[in-house]
């Protein structure tokens, strides 16, 4: 996809399918509001179990267009073996500072898969890189340029949310954006013990979302954690009712 002037927020992931299944319902409410969303995939999928890495960049551009972000592109950090070195960090610096968003979007830091919690890491210590005036990153040069917010997705990590963003009104195109990976998620006898069957999809896609957006009083929600203390300038109008 075609690179935008700027992003507003941007979705880190190990994989291609991460984002969908983490936070793509919230990228599609902020493409609602106005802002510019975009992701990043930090490997092409060339170790996975189904498919290949040329079936899951087609995947991935197809699910790109029904989460309306502006741009997607994946790293060629080794799938399966993502690791927190000065290379790698350089690499996602150069992304951030060419693409200088505002918000970004990270894995939670704990998980069983260690592509997922090492990419929290490596995103957070690249983001501190790419501010870093003296710092130079590989290919085309571009000025300095740190994020304001970084965001962790946890709604597969067992952790009570910062907060939820209602995707109420996206919760069938998120699904939607999951079922174009057909290499993953298509019924095949390949890694039938490992992924989650055709038809339970739906049932634990919604289940999920369900969940999250009870704690908020609203159907579907994705959670979120961020490890500064909010800043409330009127309690008058803090959202979600008590009791």
């Amino acid at each position: 996809m075609s690179s935008p002037a700027q992003l507003d927020i941007l979705a880190i992931a190990a994989h291609r399918d991460d984002v969908e299944q983490t936070c793509g319902g919230t990228l599609m409410a902020m493409h609602a509001r106005g802002w510019t969303t975009g992701i990043l995939d930090l490997t092409q999928g060339e170790s996975g179990t189904r498919g290949t890495a040329a079936d899951r960049e087609s995947e991935a551009n197809a699910a790109a267009r029904i989460l309306n972000v502006a741009h997607r592109e994946a790293l060629d950090l080794p799938d399966g073996n993502v690791e927190n070195t000065l290379v790698n960090r350089l690499k996602l610096a150069a992304v951030l500072r060419r693409l200088r968003p505002r918000v970004v979007i990270l894995p939670y830091w704990q998980g069983r898969h260690p592509d997922h919690y090492t990419t929290a890491t490596l995103g957070y210590e690249a983001c501190f890189v790419s501010g870093l005036a003296k710092v130079v990153t590989p290919g085309e040069l571009h000025p300095p340029h740190r994020p304001y917010k970084i965001l962790y997705a946890s709604l597969y990590a067992d952790v009570r949310p910062t907060f939820v963003v209602d995707i109420t009104p996206f919760a069938e195109q998120r699904l939607q954006s999951l079922l174009a990976y057909h290499s993953q998620y298509g019924a095949q006898p390949e890694g039938s013990g490992l992924f989650v069957p055709e038809e339970e999809i739906r049932e634990r896609t919604f289940a999920t979302a369900r969940h999250y957006g009870l704690l908020a009083g609203v159907r579907y929600a994705e959670p979120f954690i961020q490890k500064e203390v909010c800043l409330v300038d009127d309690i008058m109008i803090l959202p979600v009712q008590s009791i």
